[in-house]
């Protein structure tokens, strides 16, 4: 929704949440002149009414109120402003009673690293392994000391990793699925020798080799972490078990070709997709590449705060499935912390369930999710965005994108270049490179 707190008070934007992009009569002047109904613009002006007509007044008080909460959460991580500027008292009052909710939502400074995110949301309960990753995350903040000092901070961290792999190799062993126990067992080894490796890198005050080390044995950990799971960990509802369905992780590659810069020509993104806390969602998404649908498509939208593309030519504002000749649409997936299975069809404001956490949260520069109607839940089809900027409305760790959105999945590599793309920007191809086998009931037909 169009979440609207006065400028003359707080000096916020005008914001607008990712949404299906609109058809191809105003969609033409969108992508050609940045069409402001897809953009995020500027409330200031030297108007005295901020709308032009009774009938856009009407509509406002009709949005406010069906997104109340989400305005409460927004002014709530703001510092809870007592004042909301122009808004009606009778709004206000019904923003108030959730500002409460907010403070649970903030719990710490908040995870930004793809990677990390793709770990803790792995469907595993093993405290042993996570107590081996936290020390290697760590080093990314030890690196921001400055000069060779931050080395022995470093090498703090390797220690105490090294000793929880020690004291917890057992636990972690027992927990590996049984069919993955020998590869699960390779990558311990291969963890314990780059140990050793990184403690040589610390000795040789060597600063620039200890993050690309770094990123190895994290991905050593995170590849332990997988060989954890065993099966897909529950049952997806009867209405949606015969869609695509990713029941596990993908990762695809996403080239595109980029017009009129003269420092980035092509760009190749890696994006890995979470099948374990969206299989829906990412099932979808995985069928359309694989149907070559987004090749050849260009970027929809690029306006600093989000990268948008999926909108096809003609009429429809979504895939049409041949058969039917009828538009897919699938259902907003939420998971949330501590639930064995996502929710289906209500946003989390919807459900009451203001102060739950996502797995897959709206923190990383390149979050991966579906846009939809803003007012249809389950309106989702093929137009997909990145998340480009942290804002006022939407700063990470509690947001009004998290419960709102289907998120299922994050840029792991080049995702700094995503901030490059602009409208009309190509994409060139999109390939699953891993994980390709972890979808079931694929629509498209597999060349033999």
């Amino acid at each position: 929704m169009a979440a609207i707190i006065s400028c003359h008070t707080h000096s916020f934007s005008f914001f607008e949440a990712p949404r299906k992009l609109a058809t191809p009569g105003s969609r033409s002047n969108c992508i050609k002149s940045s069409s402001p109904a897809h953009r995020f613009k500027p409330l200031c002006s030297q108007k005295s009414n901020a709308f032009e007509s009774i009938s856009e007044q009407r509509d406002w008080s009709s949005s406010i109120k069906k997104g109340a909460i989400s305005i409460a959460l927004a002014v709530g991580l703001l510092g809870g402003f007592s004042d909301l500027g122009s808004l009606e008292s009778a709004n206000a009052a019904a923003i108030a009673p959730a500002l409460p909710d907010v403070s649970v939502l903030i719990s710490g400074p908040p995870i930004k690293d793809p990677g990390t995110l793709l770990r803790n949301a792995l469907p595993i309960d093993n405290k042993a392994i996570r107590e081996v990753q936290k020390p290697l995350e760590d080093i990314t903040d030890s690196l921001k000391i400055a000069g060779v000092k931050a080395l022995d901070s470093v090498e703090r961290n390797v220690r105490q990793a090294s000793r929880a792999l020690k004291e917890g190799r057992t636990m972690i062993v027992g927990g590996l699925a049984k069919s993955k126990v020998d590869d699960g067992v390779a990558l311990l080894k291969k963890l314990e020798a780059g140990f050793d490796e990184m403690m040589k890198i610390v000795e040789d005050r060597n600063r620039d080799g200890v993050a690309p080390k770094q990123k190895e044995l994290l991905n050593y950990v995170g590849g332990v972490e997988e060989d954890m799971v065993d099966g897909f960990p529950y049952e997806v509802p009867e209405e949606y078990k015969n869609m695509p369905l990713l029941k596990g992780r993908a990762t695809v590659d996403m080239k595109v070709k980029v017009k009129d810069n003269p420092n980035v020509e092509e760009c190749v993104f890696r994006i890995v997709l979470d099948g374990y806390n969206a299989p829906v969602t990412s099932g979808n998404f995985v069928d359309l590449v694989e149907r070559h649908f987004y090749d050849g498509m260009e970027i929809q939208r690029a306006d600093g705060f989000v990268v948008q593309t999926g909108d096809p030519d003609g009429p429809a504002e979504g895939f049409i499935v041949p058969s039917t000749e009828k538009v897919r649409t699938i259902p907003l997936e939420i998971m949330v912390v501590g639930e064995k299975a996502p929710f289906y069809g209500e946003t989390l404001e919807e459900l009451g369930l203001y102060k739950a956490q996502t797995k897959l949260p709206f923190n990383a520069f390149g979050t991966m999710a579906m846009a939809r109607e803003e007012f249809e839940d389950n309106s989702a089809s093929s137009q997909v965005f990145w998340l480009l900027k942290e804002s006022e409305l939407t700063p990470s760790n509690a947001n009004i994108l998290d419960g709102r959105y289907a998120v299922f999945g994050y840029v792991t590599q080049n995702e700094e270049l995503l901030a490059d793309l602009k409208v009309g920007d190509v994409i060139e191809s999109i390939q699953v490179v891993a994980g390709l086998d972890n979808l079931v009931n694929p629509s498209y037909k597999i060349a033999s």
